[in-house]
């Protein structure tokens, strides 16, 4: 094979032709190169040197037989796994690279603490993900912002202090997977996206909260000091699995009867609308949860015990607090009820007491799905905190 450079040099794009023309060989076959530029003999035998060739002749015409490396500076390489397999262990090496990419020798190795199959991957991960994708929402203009209503005052502050309880949980929901999202492997990207998506969710809630609390008010409710503690304790937890259980098949599974309660009784179209969109959303979280947790208690059947046991530590963490702030419980009850009559106070009394028992049998469903029997499931539902997440 005849490779006609003309005059143009190895430094100005000459070796992508020359490339070209060894890719199309065998190994041990000699291509002919015929150029002019003054330094491309020099130029040509560096290159062959770095590249893994034989550089035989120089004069007017160049002969270079290819090596048997791969065209291009991969001379001892591995490659990151299949397209579409992830495998148990990848290696540190693999670092940011794509899943199947070749990677050249000698890449740093990365730290990413996050790196077992059995303990973060999820067969319907990639479709969650799909779907989280296709569903995102513009806070702009998927609610309607400007939809007029009349309440009374107590009931926007009740509205404002929920929203107050919303942020500072939505916060924490933001705040854990953010964290976990940066130890994942690269070579599960679906978990790593899932969780940065979820991100997004919880940033998204966050604005949507905040935007409704703000409509007609200049400042948020009553933070406490009971739920502040509730979230620390999820926040501080360093294990993925036990965060991941806590916050979204208890915390998370929770609040979706929560949003859904507040779609329900909401006293205007915008609080419905920003629960509803919330809710699908959190729906996402509640499910991912559950698919790792799952495939991780069918490889390590023992985890099951490390989770009952966080369910317990936590418990004995917050058995100082005074569970659910007396605010958010008042604001509740009052939109539950929708009036100041006695009757429509015991029904909306009512209202909330049915929320926690569909709350706590949410909980228990979602225990079993992972393994726990009935009383098993029913001991750890109950210990989960009254500050709902």
């Amino acid at each position: 094979m005849r490779v006609i450079l003309d005059d143009l040099g190895l430094d100005e794009g000459a070796h992508i032709l020359v490339k070209r023309s060894l890719a199309r060989v065998a190994v041990g076959e000699v291509v002919i190169i015929e150029g002019s530029a003054p330094e491309l003999a020099v130029h040509l035998r560096g290159w062959c040197r770095a590249q893994g060739h034989e550089f035989l002749s120089e004069g007017a015409s160049l002969r270079v037989r290819r090596g048997g490396a791969q065209v291009g500076r991969w001379r001892a390489s591995e490659q990151a796994g299949q397209a579409d397999q992830v495998v148990e262990h990848p290696a540190a090496t693999w670092g940011l690279a794509g899943r199947s990419a070749t990677i050249e020798a000698g890449a740093p190795a990365f730290d990413f603490p996050l790196h077992d199959r059995d303990e973060l991957w999820a067969d319907e991960a990639s479709r969650l993900y799909a779907q989280a994708a296709a569903a995102q929402w513009d806070p702009a203009t998927a609610i309607p912002w400007d939809a007029p209503f009349e309440h009374a005052d107590e009931v926007e502050d009740a509205v404002v202090q929920i929203m107050t309880y919303l942020i500072e949980n939505e916060t924490a929901a933001l705040v854990i997977p953010a964290r976990f999202a940066s130890q994942v492997h690269p070579h599960f990207r679906e978990v790593m996206q899932l969780l940065a998506i979820q991100t997004a969710d919880e940033a998204r809630h966050i604005e949507v909260f905040t935007r409704r609390a703000l409509l007609r008010r200049k400042q948020l409710g009553l933070s406490t000091v009971g739920a502040q503690a509730s979230l620390k304790t999820l926040v501080d937890e360093p294990d993925f699995a036990m965060a991941s259980f806590l916050l979204s098949v208890l915390g998370e599974g929770s609040f979706l009867s929560l949003l859904w309660f507040l779609h329900e009784h909401a006293p205007d179209a915008v609080t419905k609308e920003v629960a509803r969109l919330a809710a699908q959303d959190e729906a996402r979280h509640v499910a991912f949860g559950l698919a790792h947790l799952s495939r991780h208690i069918e490889k390590q059947p023992a985890l099951k015990d490390s989770l009952a046991m966080a369910v317990h530590r936590r418990h004995d963490a917050l058995s100082h607090t005074a569970g659910l702030n007396e605010e958010v419980f008042d604001a509740l009850l009052l939109l539950a009820a929708g009036s100041w009559q006695p009757a429509d106070m015991r029904l909306g009394w009512q209202r909330i007491q049915k929320l926690e028992r569909e709350m706590d049998e949410g909980r228990q469903k979602r225990l079993r799905r992972l393994g726990f029997d009935d009383s098993h499931a029913a001991e750890l539902s109950a210990l989960h905190t009254r500050n709902f997440m």
